[in-house]
C-alpha cells in the first residue's frame, strides 16, 4: 500500500489547516486578548488584570438604553429589508428572464462603493435643505419645521439600505432552487396561485429568508456608522458607545466588556431565533 493510501485520512485535515490557522491568529487570539482586557481595572495607561467581573455588570447597567435601541433598530431594519427584498428577489427569480444577471448586478452595485461613502450619500439625500425633505413637507408627511436627518427614521433607513443586498441574495438563491414543475403540479391539483405560493414557493425559500434575516440583523445590531452620520445624540447605538470608549475615553476594560456583552446578546438572540423557526431548515 502506498504512503498516500495509508495516510489518506490526513487529506481533510491538511485542507482545513490553513483556515484553522487563519481563524486562530486573527479571531481566537484577538478575542482572547479582548477577554483579558475586559477583566482589567485601573486608570488610563495603568490597567492591571484583576478579574474585574464587575465590568460586565457596569457595561449592562450603564448602557441599557443604547443596547435596547441597537436591537430595536436592527430588528426594524431587518423586517423592512425582508418586506422589500422578498418581492424583489421573487421578481428577479421568476420574471426577470434573461435580464436576471443585470438586476443582480444592480442589487450588489452599492457594494462597489465603500460603506462610509454610501452612508454619507444618505446624509446628503436627507439633509434639511434637500429635495427629499421638501417633497415630504409638501405632501404633509413631515411638518413644516420638521426634519429627517438626526432622527431614528434616518438611522433605520440607512441601516436598511446598507444591508439590503444581504437579504436579497440569499432569498434569490433559494427561489432559484424552486422546481417550476412543482408549481405546475400544484396548479393541476386545483391550487390557486396564492395557495401554490404559500405551500410550495414559500417553504422552499425559507432557508434563504432565515439566512438573510441573520446576515442582516447581526451586523446591523453592532453598526455605528449610520447612527454617527445620520443620527444625533438621541440615536446612539451600542456600537457608538464601544467606539467612543476605545478611541475617545481610552477605557479599554469597559469597551472590551461591552463588546462581549453585545456578542453574547446577539448569540443568544440568534440561538432563540434558530430554535423558534427550526434551524434544520437552514441546511435543508
Amino acid at each position: 500500500m502506498s504512503l498516500i493510501h495509508r495516510h489518506r485520512w490526513l487529506a481533510p485535515l491538511l485542507l482545513l489547516l490553513p483556515g484553522v490557522v487563519w481563524l486562530a491568529v486573527f479571531f481566537v487570539v484577538p478575542l482572547g486578548f479582548l477577554g483579558y482586557q475586559s477583566l482589567e481595572s485601573g486608570s488610563v495607561g495603568n490597567y492591571e488584570f484583576t478579574w474585574e467581573f464587575s465590568n460586565y455588570w457596569d457595561a449592562i447597567s450603564q448602557n441599557q438604553e443604547q443596547l435596547v435601541r441597537s436591537f430595536v433598530y436592527a430588528g426594524i431594519a431587518t423586517a423592512i429589508a425582508l418586506l422589500f427584498s422578498y418581492p424583489l428577489a421573487y421578481w428577479i427569480a421568476f420574471r426577470a428572464g434573461r435580464w436576471k444577471s443585470v438586476f443582480l448586478v444592480l442589487v450588489i452595485a452599492p457594494f462597489f462603493v465603500t460603506y462610509l461613502i454610501r452612508t454619507i450619500a444618505w446624509q446628503t439625500i436627507l439633509t434639511d435643505d434637500g429635495f427629499v425633505l421638501d417633497v415630504l413637507k409638501w405632501i404633509g408627511v413631515v411638518a413644516d419645521d420638521g426634519r429627517i436627518l438626526a432622527t431614528s427614521v434616518a438611522v433605520v433607513a440607512g441601516i436598511t439600505y446598507n444591508f439590503l443586498p444581504f437579504m436579497v441574495l440569499p432569498i434569490y438563491v433559494s427561489l432559484e432552487q424552486v422546481d417550476r414543475r412543482l408549481l405546475e403540479a400544484a396548479g393541476d391539483l386545483y391550487a390557486s396561485p396564492v395557495q401554490g405560493f404559500l405551500r410550495v414557493t414559500l417553504p422552499i425559500s425559507m432557508p434563504g429568508v432565515l439566512a438573510g434575516t441573520l446576515l442582516t440583523f447581526i451586523p446591523a445590531a453592532g453598526d455605528f456608522i449610520n447612527a454617527e452620520l445620520l443620527g444625533g445624540p438621541g440615536q446612539q447605538m451600542i456600537g457608538n458607545v464601544i467606539q467612543s470608549k476605545f478611541l475617545a475615553f481610552v477605557d479599554y476594560p469597559a469597551a472590551a466588556s461591552l463588546s462581549f456583552v453585545l456578542m453574547a446578546l446577539i448569540l443568544g438572540i440568534v440561538v432563540i431565533y434558530a430554535r423558534a423557526v427550526g434551524s434544520e431548515r437552514l441546511t435543508s
